[in-house]
């Protein structure tokens, strides 16, 4: 399976921030056509289909959100939902109902400016195994540390599914859900859709290297080098690495 390109370059996982250190703001309607653009491209990369998966990104002290049950491609931009911080909905249309996840991992993560959350084929293969994916490749430094956990398993939409999110994904930028898909979030919504699509490539290549047998892990040694110069990658320098 061929992953689509980027629509914009990731830079240093743990840092999904812009220049100042916050993730940037836009104008509440701009923000909602630039959601409706990045949840639409989910279903061009194969990342999402029908109605499955969401995005959302940091408004004020709350979020905008994509509607429940309503395909992208049916959408319009004034469709998607404001959530404020303690979770009430603004908008004709009821918000996803991973809203809770989505809520909480920003209250929790101030460097999170836009969330993805995707039924990915490679990535939900793995959850429904309920897989930690290893340091196989070191690409793994990319979303944060020398693994990517998997979150426990819980009801969608609840309260006691966010709780494992937010505890999987803790000192990371993505993780598994056990037996529903994957979670990244970025500093905002063209690098968090980058990242997405890395990490669906990264555990397509995980999947494929398991059909040869169990692969030969980096040690914690190695990966800490590795998770170092992650620290730097895609900054400017002032000389040559």
């Amino acid at each position: 399976m061929n992953m689509p390109t980027a629509p914009a370059a990731p830079t240093t996982p743990g840092d999904p921030t812009g220049p100042s250190g916050q993730p940037e703001t836009q104008d509440p309607p701009a923000l909602a056509n630039d959601l409706l653009t990045s949840a639409r491209a989910l279903g061009a990369a194969r990342l999402n289909t029908g109605t499955a998966g969401n995005v959302s990104a940091r408004l004020g002290a709350g979020m905008l959100i994509t509607p429940s049950g309503l395909p992208p491609d049916q959408c319009r931009s004034e469709d998607m939902v404001t959530v404020d911080a303690d979770g009430r909905a603004h908008g004709p249309l009821a918000p996803s109902s991973e809203w809770r996840f989505h809520r909480d991992l920003y209250a929790a993560r101030p460097e999170a400016g836009a969330i993805v959350h995707t039924h990915a084929p490679f990535a939900t293969a793995l959850a429904c195994q309920r897989r930690e994916i290893p340091p196989f490749h070191y690409m793994i430094a990319r979303f944060g540390g020398d693994t990517v956990r998997c979150a426990r398993y819980a009801t969608f939409g609840t309260q006691a599914l966010s709780d494992h999110v937010v505890a999987a994904i803790s000192e990371r930028n993505a993780c598994l859900i056990a037996n529903h898909g994957m979670v990244v979030f970025g500093r905002d919504l063209p690098h968090a859709l980058a990242l997405a699509i890395e990490f669906e490539a990264l555990c397509e290549q995980y999947w494929r290297t398991l059909q040869l047998g169990p692969p030969v892990l980096l040690s914690a040694e190695e990966m800490r080098e590795v998770v170092a110069r992650f620290s730097w990658y895609g900054k400017p320098q002032e000389t040559e690495r």
